[in-house]
């Protein structure tokens, strides 16, 4: 078995039953103009992690490994978005709303989208969320049963949110969860050590984290 150089202590990776998870990497979230930018956020920091990402999903890719993409979103008719998600705050625009980029977080509208340089190949897997988890309101858990994955690779945004909730959600459910530093971004860079902090506290609590090129010279060690 292979180890991954991680914190608190090594990875014991399982080339064989482990997929990388990449978290909302949406140009709503990512663009100026998007819902992100709108809110007030620095998106550059998202930007900034594009080409760490790409690397790591091309990694996986080219070891044959699966590759599952989640995309926070809502219908049309908003019947699967709570008002106290939609009321929050004092936004200048709401989840539903036109847009710079079209309706904000609605499936098949221009901001929802997957950014293009980290686009789904055909036949991976895409979980449309409307939660902020992604086993909530999904197939992500079937999904991750049919692979038969017992591990766990994330990156994505934001830090504290979607990606540190979906690991929670998977540590309890028994998957072995792994963050890649450098893939993954919030915000607000307080936050993100904090929730680095918080994953691997009390001997892997949630999970491990590892910067991106330990992960792939684990998977090539494979």
């Amino acid at each position: 078995m292979a180890e991954i150089d991680a914190l608190p202590f090594p990875f014991a990776f399982k080339p064989e039953a482990v997929a990388l998870v990449v978290i909302d990497m949406q140009r709503d979230f990512a663009e100026p103009g998007g819902f992100g930018a709108s809110l007030g956020n620095d998106v550059s920091r998202v930007v900034a992690i594009v080409p760490t990402v790409k690397r790591l999903i091309e990694g996986f890719r080219a070891a044959g490994l699966p590759v599952i993409h989640t995309m926070e979103c809502h219908r049309s008719d908003l019947s699967d978005l709570p008002p106290a998600k939609r009321n929050r705050g004092n936004p200048s625009i709401r989840i539903g709303d036109v847009g710079p980029m079209g309706r904000v977080l609605i499936v098949g509208e221009p901001g929802t989208a997957i950014l293009d340089e980290l686009a789904p190949l055909p036949g991976e897997i895409v979980i449309e969320k409307p939660g902020k988890g992604a086993f909530y309101a999904t197939s992500f858990g079937e999904d991750l049963k049919r692979l038969g994955v017992q591990q766990l690779v994330f990156a994505g945004v934001t830090t504290e949110v979607c990606v540190q909730t979906t690991m929670r959600e998977a540590n309890d459910r028994g998957y072995e969860c792994l963050l890649a530093e450098d893939a993954t971004e919030s915000y607000f860079p307080e936050f993100k050590a904090a929730a680095l902090a918080m994953i691997r506290a009390q001997g892997a609590i949630v999970g491990w984290t590892a910067m991106t090129d330990q992960v792939l010279k684990g998977i090539a060690d494979a």
